[in-house]
């Protein structure tokens, strides 16, 4: 089976990881914001009315890792 994203991209790891320099960073973070505010959202809005236990899987796995303060968290 092909391997698919979940929120990011390969190459959006590469441009939040600066691999591509500053401006590349700043337009991945804004990409990803965008999803993180219009997508995401609706897909938990989704998961909570039609499947409770698969948001319930969600919210484990993104709040059980481990967050650590950027340095730079405008970018």
């Amino acid at each position: 089976m092909a391997k698919t994203r979940a929120l990011l991209t390969d190459t959006e790891r590469e441009q939040i990881a600066g691999e591509h320099g500053d401006d590349r960073k700043y337009q991945a973070a804004s990409r990803i914001r965008r999803r993180i505010d219009e997508e995401l959202t609706t897909d938990v809005e989704v998961l909570q009315e039609q499947h409770p236990q698969l948001l319930e899987e969600l919210r484990d796995v993104v709040c059980s890792q481990p967050s650590e303060q950027p340095e730079d968290s405008n970018a």
